[in-house]
């Protein structure tokens, strides 16, 4: 199975560790994965501010590198978001660019749902072990847009020693939403409260989420407070548990 890694501008310019995680582990699980070097933002921060002009020209360089990729994966549910709810609808005066569009967003997907989806992994295959407790932020991008929200929760229960522990109010926004947190500061930051103090009250150690925005705006506000909760794409977790000398990151 041959996997292209859309590894996201917020991914390749503050956290590529995430990046290189996700190769690992789809590699570990028999994949060849590549690298298109022409990617870039996939435009939803243009398309988010009403600039369709050049969300346009930014998902036609996305189209572009990604044109001969069998799978395209990424470690974010907002920017596959972007591609298989927004690109199928631009470029209406390009029908031919149109058409590349939505054959790529039919060939677009998280990285949880093309484990769960497509591969059908069962980490149990691979000894998966990750002794801690860990509590799951859910993605508004993956869940509404995507519909996405149980496949990170079955990967992680696959996993030896991992305790799961829920959150009261699971569904809650972080506060980040891309341009809203700059926008509107003091609203974005204390959502994050909000999100922080309902993870803290599980005692989990691990905080784990599966989009990098929410995971940057989450742990900058934690380290603020003076949080001990660890922060963790589920990249990573899945990454590390799933090593030959596995185990929880101290």
């Amino acid at each position: 199975m041959r996997v292209s890694l859309f590894a996201t501008c917020l991914v390749d310019m503050f956290a590529p560790e995430v990046g290189v995680s996700a190769v690992r582990l789809l590699r570990r699980l028999g994949c060849d994965v590549d690298f298109p070097s022409g990617q870039t933002c996939c435009g939803q921060p243009a398309w988010n501010s009403g600039h369709r002009a050049e969300a346009e020209k930014m998902a036609a360089c996305t189209v572009r590198a990604f044109a001969g990729s069998e799978y395209v994966v990424a470690p974010s549910g907002s920017c596959a978001g972007m591609i298989r709810g927004v690109y199928p609808t631009l470029f209406a005066d390009e029908p031919e660019l149109q058409a590349e569009a939505r054959a790529l967003a039919s060939r677009t997907y998280e990285l949880s749902e093309f484990l769960v989806h497509v591969m059908q992994v069962d980490l149990r295959t691979l000894g998966a072990r990750f002794p801690a407790t860990v509590a799951y932020h859910t993605s508004c991008h993956m869940t509404r847009e995507l519909g996405v929200r149980e496949e990170p929760l079955a990967l992680l229960d696959q996993i030896e020693g991992l305790e799961r522990r829920e959150l009261e109010r699971a569904d809650l926004c972080c506060g980040f939403g891309g341009t809203f947190s700059v926008k509107m500061p003091e609203v974005a930051v204390a959502m994050a409260d909000d999100k922080l103090a309902d993870a803290a009250a599980t005692g989990a150690e691990y905080l784990v989420g599966a989009d990098l925005a929410c995971l940057m705006h989450l742990e900058g506000r934690l380290r603020r407070l003076g949080g001990s909760m660890r922060v963790l794409h589920l990249a990573q977790l899945l990454d590390q548990a799933t090593r030959p000398a596995q185990g929880a990151v101290r």
